[in-house]
């Protein structure tokens, strides 16, 4: 296999928490350099992967073993392929939910702020919708409803003012033009943290990453098999709370639902008390590693 575009995070903790069986059938939903995967495969035994990846350039990494079963699809359809590939429910489901190093490095896929390249962003390179669309094309309540939600912005409502005032004088297509056009409003103190909220929030907006992560955690619930374990990485907080509050308490709002003798009504039993995070060692590896939050459960 090629080098990798991506170092996977919180290797040994994620792949440990699927409970690995020699004969079954694990989903590894976001392949990208494949190090998930390729850990996944080294447990195994006789079993079987399904690995999804919807991005073009995660070709370049795929493993060379009959056990593995590549899809080139959004983990949004998971049920689908599964049932295409003669599958009903599997034993583990495995999630890396960040966007790969390789993405980030690229300057023309647009997700990073500290190169010029095209306001792109797409996972999907055949998708429609752009960055440079929303930025030039959304109204500006939309824009604010963004980087409100998404972002969680402060001041959404000045960004999104700004952004509609300049692409009048001229259509904003590159991440350094967009950069500019908002550097009035980045504070000197936290520039990359805020600018890194704003490229998030047009990021998830581009993917639709949170209603596909909704879909993708209930296609879950369903294909799992009982004790079967979902073992999900997520990297801010509008995520790992989607993930927390299915697991905890059964619904995505964070609404406790109970039976009527008050049990929680969860499909999923927390494996761990605590949230898994990155050491100290493994940042210092490794710092896009510093925000991973890991969550481990066991279908009920």
């Amino acid at each position: 296999m090629e080098a990798k575009f991506h170092i996977p995070v919180l290797l040994n903790e994620s792949v440990d928490g699927l409970a690995i069986g020699s004969k079954g059938v694990y989903i590894d939903a976001t392949f990208g350099g494949g190090g998930h995967s390729e850990k996944i495969l080294e447990t195994l035994g006789k079993g079987t992967l399904l690995a999804f990846d919807q991005d073009v350039d995660t070709l370049h990494n795929i493993i060379n073993d009959d056990r593995l079963i590549f899809i080139q699809h959004n983990f949004r359809f998971l049920k689908n392929f599964l049932r295409y590939h003669g599958f009903e429910q599997v034993d583990g489901i495995l999630a890396d939910l960040g966007v790969s190093s390789h993405d980030f490095d690229v300057p023309d896929r647009g997700f990073s702020f500290r190169f010029d390249g095209k306001l792109d962003m797409r996972m999907n390179q055949s998708a429609k919708i752009t960055a440079a669309q929303i930025v030039n094309e959304y109204d500006e309540s939309a824009l604010i409803k963004i980087f409100q939600e998404f972002g969680e912005l402060p001041n959404a409502r000045k960004t999104a003012s700004v952004i509609v005032a300049a692409r009048k004088s001229e259509r904003i297509e590159t991440t350094q033009q967009f950069c500019r056009v908002i550097e009035p409003l980045v504070p000197k103190k936290a520039a990359n943290k805020y600018m890194a909220q704003v490229f998030q929030a047009l990021r998830i907006e581009v993917n639709q990453e949170l209603e596909v992560l909704k879909s993708f955690l209930m296609d879950a619930v369903d294909v799992l098999k009982p004790g079967g374990r979902l073992v999900v990485i997520s990297y801010h907080s509008l995520e790992d709370r989607l993930v927390k509050n299915l697991i905890q308490k059964g619904d995505f709002t964070g609404e406790i639902e109970k039976d009527f003798f008050g049990n929680i009504q969860s499909k999923f039993k927390p494996i761990g008390k605590k949230v898994i995070v990155p050491s100290d060692e493994e940042i210092a590896r490794n710092p896009r590693a510093r925000s991973a939050k890991l969550r481990i459960a066991e279908k009920a």
